[in-house]
């Protein structure tokens, strides 16, 4: 048994720092100066430690505005995913009505369709309705994608919940919608916030619609805008800038998982054990 438990350590460890290299490299990365980069430095941890590549970063106008059209365009998209996918789960998990199962189907395989094949249908389309370039047209394919999963996720714990807990908001006096907002919502909290943060995260992360939808600063994400660096001439990526702007753009995630990862896992895991 010691043994079993010092292996198990001993992967554990390794599974880390498989994990956690790319992060401690890029981490390390953002804190090199231009020129050491461009001089292809090999050691790992930087010669020289500086903030001016943050600096840098934090003074470019264009990052600015796209970190800004990154909140704006994720959080809308968000709020409307699960306010959306919430109704949608509550009606699939309460109602019986034919072809509800293919209702899920058709969502989980929505879910799983290649990004890259829309973008040229979604180029055209968009750039006739006035869409291109805007913070609709990203949101709208975010939507499309972030809702089926949300509605597998909640509609796991609306199955759940005991529908005598909304009969008795309703005797007491509360109607289908107070019960609803009041007691059955609340109650899937955690598949509330696991729907949110996953929303969230395909829209901060997506870069192919940031990339293809949009043409300027107006609506571009910052994932799309970071493809847009320049560094010192043509053969020399600029290497510390983007690792500086990925750090910058990696933390708000590692903030959201950290507050939440308890919520997360309840919602990941719902229906995984019975009994």
């Amino acid at each position: 048994m010691k043994r079993m438990g010092i292996a198990h350590w001993i992967g554990f460890v390794a599974i880390l720092i498989w994990c956690l290299l790319p992060v401690v490299w890029m981490i390390s990365l953002s804190f090199k100066p231009v020129a050491e980069t461009a001089a292809g430095s090999p050691q790992f941890f930087p010669k020289e430690w500086t903030l001016d590549v943050y600096k840098e970063v934090l003074n470019n106008p264009d990052f600015l505005l796209a970190l800004r059209n990154s909140f704006g365009i994720s959080i809308i998209a968000t709020v409307l995913s699960v306010i959306i996918a919430t109704l949608c789960a509550y009606a699939i998990a309460r109602l019986d009505f034919s072809g509800k199962r293919m209702v899920l189907t058709i969502a989980l395989a929505i879910a799983m369709f290649p990004v890259v094949s829309l973008v040229g249908p979604l180029f055209d389309q968009w750039r006739f309705l006035g869409l291109f370039d805007t913070w609709l047209g990203l949101i709208i394919p975010y939507m499309s994608f972030t809702l089926p999963l949300a509605i597998w996720t909640l509609s796991a714990f609306f199955r759940e919940i005991p529908w005598e807990m909304e009969q008795a908001a309703q005797v007491d006096g509360a109607t289908a919608w107070q019960a609803f907002r009041k007691v059955i919502v609340p109650l899937a909290a955690p598949g509330v916030f696991t729907a949110a943060i996953l929303t969230f995260f395909f829209a901060w992360n997506d870069f192919v619609f940031g990339i293809s939808l949009t043409s300027t600063t107006a609506a571009r994400p910052v994932t799309a805008q970071m493809a847009f660096f320049v560094g010192p001439d043509q053969f020399n990526p600029p290497v510390s800038t983007l690792a500086a702007a990925a750090v910058m753009v990696t933390v708000p995630i590692v903030i959201l998982v950290l507050f939440f990862q308890r919520k997360i896992v309840a919602g990941l895991t719902s229906g995984a054990v019975k009994g």
